[in-house]
């Protein structure tokens, strides 16, 4: 049995195009989710599709970012399909698959591209809220905490643990605050 799995970012995408791919390439039962890829631990979907998956299936996507977005995710992933079995192909990039040993080393090639891409990503936004910093457009989120409030109402007689409910914190936070 072929097993599809789809994924988009955010809700306002469509996964028709991965479906229809999915469907053309056989695919007989397709897990689909609208959620960021950045972490593998809540994507309800892709857990459901790879405890369905059994010994002699085969485990497809459109594109290995569909799948994963870090090397980590990506091997862990393939492992764990490796070990009960389940074979694993790319549609959109052919070559792509745990056939052989030149399709293992592509999964480890483009999955280090990808986790790459990301990073360069990451570095261009922290470089944009720098510059955006150093002009005074950008002040990042307000603090959360205010120390000198803490501060009087210890001096009031109040306890740590009353404070942190008054305040909506947490008790660590309290102390921290009377430590700075």
């Amino acid at each position: 049995m072929i097993i599809g799995y789809a994924r988009v970012s955010s809700t306002s995408q469509s996964l028709d195009i991965q479906h229809e791919a999915l469907t053309a390439a056989g695919c007989e039962k397709i897990f689909a989710e609208k959620v960021s890829g950045r972490s593998t631990s809540d994507r309800e979907q892709l857990a459901l599709a790879m405890s369905f998956a059994r010994e002699h299936d085969v485990f497809a996507v459109t594109r290995l970012d569909r799948l994963a977005r870090s090397v980590g995710d990506l091997h862990r992933i393939i492992e764990t399909l490796t070990q009960k079995g389940v074979g694993f192909r790319c549609l959109n990039q052919p070559g792509v698959d745990t056939d052989s040993s030149m399709g293992r080393l592509l999964i480890g090639v483009l999955g280090a591209v990808a986790a790459f891409e990301v990073d360069i990503r990451r570095e261009r936004q922290m470089e944009g809220v720098r510059k955006a910093q150093a002009a005074g457009k950008y002040r990042g989120r307000p603090a959360s905490i205010d120390p000198t409030k803490i501060k009087e109402l210890k001096a009031g007689g109040m306890g740590a643990a009353a404070i942190a409910k008054q305040m909506g914190i947490g008790r660590a936070s309290v102390y921290r605050a009377l430590a700075a």
